[in-house]
């Protein structure tokens, strides 16, 4: 039986996050990754337009036969999982869920820093994360502005993205954080930059490798997780611009070779 496809989309890049970790839990298994760049960033558009979005673009990796999706967007899952899980109960479906839990297990101080979008923090998903699992700890939460365009033009290392973060961690170093959560999949991207403004002491926590391991559960449990260590096709998707996307593949996921296939938005349904 040929091997089962996951599905898997972003906003942008920053999915790819996730991308490389299941590459590196699942070599086997062919992927679908779909960028939706015309719409990039997802924080900052209301929740009806991300459910909108995500929605169409299930359907289409669907159409395009994948069985499984990750909602590899933390703006996303926050606005859309649930409904989602509704519109299709048949499709198993893994989601963003910041990782405030352990967070708040292992913090020292008792201050944990959150970084992510306006749209995750005002989601339903990430009020229950806190309300079940930040007794006793203090969360300092920031919505970086402007750190997802700087990521999705590649500048990963520029002054403009240190001045950034800078903004959003100082004030929460300053209030002896020892924990910093990554609530957006673009940001794991910047870790290298984020470790050097907070130092060694700090620890960051990057949510993908548990997303890659909860989509090997989910694979497992339906017999649909494909063996072996030899790579399996990636097929990239943006409703963006080809070529920047490809560099971007090159840069960020050491995929230089990569091509990618344009697709447009038409009526609110994707086209290839």
């Amino acid at each position: 039986m040929p091997a089962v496809p996951i599905g898997v989309f972003d906003s942008g890049v920053g999915g790819l996050s996730v991308l490389r970790a299941i590459r590196r839990q699942l070599p086997a298994q062919p992927v679908i990754y779909l960028a939706d760049q015309a719409h990039v960033p997802y924080g900052s558009r209301t929740l009806e337009e991300v459910r909108g979005f995500s929605e169409a673009i299930t359907r289409y990796l669907l159409d395009q036969g994948a069985r499984l999706i990750v909602v590899a967007c933390n703006t996303a899952s926050a606005a859309a999982l649930h409904e989602l899980r509704d519109r299709f109960p048949e499709v198993p479906f893994v989601g963003m869920e910041p990782a405030v839990k352990p967070a708040a297990e292992h913090t020292h101080t008792g201050v944990v820093g959150v970084i992510a979008t306006p749209a995750t923090f005002q989601g339903r998903l990430y009020a229950s994360v806190v309300e079940r699992f930040a007794h006793g700890v203090t969360i300092l939460q920031d919505t970086v502005p402007g750190l997802v365009t700087a990521i999705e033009n590649g500048q990963l290392d520029a002054p403009e993205t240190r001045a950034i973060l800078e903004a959003a961690l100082e004030p929460m170093l300053a209030q002896n954080i020892d924990t910093v959560v990554l609530g957006c999949t673009h940001f794991p991207f910047v870790i290298p930059l984020i470790q050097q403004i907070a130092g060694p002491g700090v620890r960051v926590i990057d949510p993908a490798p548990a997303v890659a391991r909860q989509t090997e559960r989910l694979l497992e449990t339906r017999g649909w997780r494909a063996e072996g260590e030899s790579p399996a096709a990636v097929r990239y998707l943006t409703t963006g611009p080809r070529k920047p996307f490809e560099a971007l593949l090159g840069r960020l996921i050491d995929a230089p070779d990569a091509t990618a296939e344009k697709l447009r938005w038409s009526r609110a349904n994707l086209r290839a």
